[in-house]
């Protein structure tokens, strides 16, 4: 179902020591230095915050409408699809490196006039934002990881295992190079029960509106498609988390199976803050006050 965005348009936001901040309204882009069009919207006041979505191949749009924007009292808030992603373009050159997913956030983050700026990541969107503060550790004030993955491979083991204690299964991918493969046909079972809605909330209604905001026709899904064959992605960065010395606030759903509840556990960074929430993988929406609440205290 296609949706209809309300142009609203924003002049430049004094906010803070950090001056004015440039806004850019609703359905709004800009060109990335490789010369890609990307998606960019603003809202809010205060801090500048990046949203990073997840996926890989989502968008920013269903974290936004469903709960993000509640945010936008505390956060000057950026949302930006990613390339080959929701309303962003695709790149001629087919250029989906983690080095150049990096690349776009710091030309988002130029484009925000900002020198530092908050990263507020979701799911596969941790991985982006925790190499980009690896990259640029002076532009970045702090990072949110709201229910993310540092570990592609470990989130997709859990999913499988789920599956198992679900249906009484026996799926197992003996090494990484199966597991996409092995994860597909566990998920495929698991919707064939009528329950996949459970890898991301107890509700089924929450995903119902999740999807019906995401079932966009007109979505991208080019990097989708190309990031799960990339091996890059499937690193294994917690590993290297502990090199990452800037202020962390880690929020994880208790029983978020898309991730993984204890997949946060594995996280090394030494100013981390964790704020484990009761919920699934969609927090931002089952628990939105607790969210928002634990967001404006890391920020204060």
């Amino acid at each position: 179902m296609k949706s209809s965005c309300l142009a609203i348009l924003m002049m430049l936001l004094a906010t803070g020591s950090y001056g004015a901040i440039q806004a850019f309204p609703a359905d709004s882009s800009i060109i990335t230095s490789d010369g890609v069009k990307l998606y960019l919207k603003t809202g809010g006041k205060g801090s500048p915050c990046i949203f990073v979505h997840g996926g890989p191949g989502a968008w920013s749009k269903s974290f936004e409408v469903l709960g993000g924007n509640a945010l936008e009292s505390t956060l000057t808030m950026y949302y930006y699809d990613q390339r080959g992603s929701g309303r962003s373009a695709t790149p001629a050159n087919g250029d989906f490196s983690l080095a150049r997913m990096v690349e776009d956030i710091e030309d988002v983050r130029k484009a925000t006039g900002a020198p530092q700026v908050y990263l507020l990541a979701h799911s596969f969107g941790g991985i982006l934002a925790y190499n980009y503060a690896l990259r640029y550790p002076g532009q970045v004030k702090g990072i949110i990881l709201l229910n993310s993955t540092l570990s592609i491979n470990n989130s997709l083991q859990n999913q499988i295992a789920f599956v198992n204690e679900m249906l009484g299964t026996s799926f197992q991918a003996t090494d990484s190079a199966a597991v996409v493969a092995t994860y597909a046909k566990a998920i495929t079972a698991l919707r064939g029960k009528g329950l996949g809605y459970q890898m991301l909330s107890d509700k089924e209604a929450n995903v119902q509106l999740l999807d019906s905001v995401d079932n966009w026709p007109e979505r991208n899904y080019t990097f989708g498609r190309a990031a799960l064959g990339m091996a890059e992605y499937f690193t294994d960065f917690t590993k290297s988390s502990s090199q990452l010395d800037k202020p962390v606030l880690v929020i994880s759903g208790a029983t978020d199976h898309n991730i993984g509840p204890d997949h946060y556990k594995l996280f090394r960074f030494p100013d981390q803050r964790v704020c484990v929430i009761q919920g699934g993988h969609m927090l931002y929406y089952e628990q939105n006050a607790a969210f928002v609440d634990a967001v404006a205290a890391f920020v204060r």
